[in-house]
């Protein structure tokens, strides 16, 4: 007699065990959760709080000088460093009075906020260093403005003339270390250099009528290397064509160096008395500088 016992336990259907499996698959597939409105709101709040906000009436402390604008006016304009640092978007730190700082020597603060405020122009002492502030704070109307008026104006032109001059920047930084070189060596408060200005190439002479009636003129390579030469002297400047004259070069050197807080003093001692070819010499003027130290 063959018994056999039933369990307890149901067996699962093939039906049944599909049904398990997508009902697995199908919670798989749900979406997720949305995020919770309180996370994306205290992102939110914190990007906002990272934008500084500013009262319409603006205390400031330049570099220990005080100063009270309204907001308006440092945004003016929108392009300058000033609006950028008062847009909100940076953060300007305070001093201990609660004043926003500003890292820089107000000495000159005072007159680009008068421009800001009402187009005001500094006085002609004080257009180069306030030219200086507009350069660091980027306020191009004040530049261009700036750049219309004396001693500015002046500067562009004789920037100009310097622009024909070759190696006018180097020659200056020459002269001022041969003065220094020979200074130290000799122990004394000042040195003497031989500088050659000449505004023309041509050769000349007293008793013959030029060869070169101008300076634009035509040579062959072989006549060219017949006039070429270099004067004794430190330091030669020109030629150039212009109407500037030998005379406002010399202002030029000397203007430029006192820039530098060097004195400067020149006399023409004579002309370069080199032969070149025939009855030509070379007559560059030559000049005398004494460089003072202290």
């Amino acid at each position: 007699v063959m018994v056999v016992f039933s369990g307890s336990k149901e067996t699962a259907t093939p039906n049944d065990t599909m049904s398990s499996s997508d009902s697995a698959e199908d919670d798989f597939r749900k979406p997720a959760l949305p995020i919770s409105n309180l996370n994306l709101g205290k992102a939110v709040h914190t990007l906002n709080a990272l934008q500084q906000e500013f009262p319409e009436v603006i205390p400031l402390n330049v570099g220990g000088t005080y100063f009270t604008t309204r907001l308006s006016t440092l945004r003016r304009y929108e392009d300058t460093m000033l609006a950028a640092m008062f847009s909100g978007r940076h953060r300007i730190p305070r001093d201990a009075e609660g004043r926003f700082f500003i890292d820089r020597d107000g000495a000159y603060f005072g007159d680009i906020l008068n421009f800001l405020r009402a187009g005001e122009l500094p006085a002609r002492e004080r257009v180069r260093a306030v030219h200086r502030e507009a350069q660091y704070y980027s306020i191009g109307p004040l530049l261009a403005s700036l750049e219309e008026v004396q001693p500015l104006t002046g500067e562009k032109v004789r920037q100009a003339f310097l622009d024909l001059m070759p190696y006018y920047k180097e020659n200056l930084e020459r002269i001022l270390e041969i003065a220094k070189l020979r200074a130290i060596q000799r122990k004394a408060r000042f040195a003497k250099l031989k500088i050659c200005v000449y505004k023309e190439e041509m050769p000349v002479t007293p008793y013959e009528r030029p060869l070169f009636n101008s300076l634009r003129f035509e040579r062959s390579e072989s006549e060219a290397k017949l006039f070429e030469h270099h004067c004794e002297v430190d330091v030669s400047f020109g030629p150039w064509e212009a109407v500037a004259d030998v005379y406002d070069l010399l202002h030029c050197i000397v203007s430029d160096l006192a820039t530098r807080g060097v004195n400067a003093d020149h006399q023409c001692i004579g002309v370069c008395d080199k032969h070149l070819i025939n009855h030509y010499y070379c007559k560059r003027p030559i000049y005398e500088f004494k460089i003072t130290w202290w």
